[in-house]
């Protein structure tokens, strides 16, 4: 589908911008006619423009607007100083896409905890402040559009991911959580879990496939999902190489357990999974229900 200037006049923030995935994110909502702010932290050792600046003058140079911003999402400010600068510098805020994170692969085991909290820190933390901050402008306008970079890591785990995968499992449940909390306000949040090759997953990918699972291949989607015409909230996607996959947490119909434990669980075990509840809520109604229903 053709977004093309689908998002004129909208303004979004994009962190984790200054290269792989955020920044052929950043670029596609730019060519769609939103104005960006381009997050990405900027470290000593960097040689060379820093990175923000560079997709800044990539998306300026193909006619968009586009500000940079150097700050680390990591720091506690950050946040609140990206939602500042897209106030001040283009005078209003209508999409967050919060990218930015980092790995540190180690089994459980041989993984310091300083170094599982940074990962915490980064990938959750990072996030939760910047929609804390971006919430009360989205809210107060009634329209907004977030999407968070997820990971399969946090839905189904992976070895040597534990903090990884902790912080995007973590991630879900907020997106779940604002999502019902967005919608009667006009504020639509999704998460969307990348298979695409950047610095992080470079040797993840088989040489044959590095090409096709480029950033930009996902990018068409993240433009359509922050636009207004799109409506789901509270899904999860995963999306890869042009392709797409839906994710939804499914449960079982009920089975009382007696006295038999061991036996109630191989059974449980083989009860078909069919219901999707959309909130805690709705799944204690539902689960209550089913046990006003069982004899005593």
């Amino acid at each position: 589908m053709d977004n093309s200037g689908l998002l004129q006049g909208r303004v979004a923030i994009v962190t984790g911008a200054g290269k792989g995935l955020g920044r052929a994110w950043a670029l596609q909502l730019a060519a769609q006619g939103a104005r960006v702010v381009v997050n990405n932290r900027s470290r000593a050792a960097d040689a060379g423009p820093r990175s923000a600046d560079a997709v800044v003058t990539e998306i300026q140079c193909a006619g968009g607007e586009a500000v940079a911003n150097h700050d680390s999402v990591e720091a506690a400010d950050t946040g609140s100083r990206l939602v500042e600068q897209a106030l001040q510098h283009f005078g209003r805020l209508d999409i967050v896409v919060a990218n930015a994170g980092i790995d540190c692969a180690a089994s459980f085991h041989k993984l310091a905890l300083a170094d599982f909290e940074r990962v915490m820190e980064v990938n959750f933390h990072g996030v939760a402040r910047l929609l804390h901050a971006a919430w009360p402008v989205l809210r107060a306008q009634t329209y907004g559009r977030v999407l968070v970079s997820g990971s399969t890591a946090g839905l189904y785990g992976n070895h040597g991911q534990a903090a990884y995968a902790s912080a995007k499992a973590a991630l879900q449940g907020l997106v779940k959580t604002l999502a019902i909390e967005g919608r009667s306000r006009g504020v639509l949040v999704n998460l969307l879990a990348p298979y695409a090759v950047t610095q992080l997953t470079h040797g993840a990918f088989p040489a044959a496939q590095v090409a096709q699972f480029s950033a930009e291949a996902v990018a068409p989607l993240v433009a359509w999902l922050v636009t207004e015409h799109c409506r789901l909230t509270g899904q999860v996607i995963i999306a890869g190489a042009g392709g797409f996959r839906q994710v939804r947490t499914l449960e079982s119909d009920t089975l009382v357990i007696g006295d038999d434990i061991p036996d109630a669980l191989e059974r449980l075990q083989l009860l078909a999974c069919s219901q999707a509840p959309e909130s805690a809520s709705a799944e204690f109604e539902n689960f209550s229900r089913s046990m006003a229903n069982t004899p005593e």
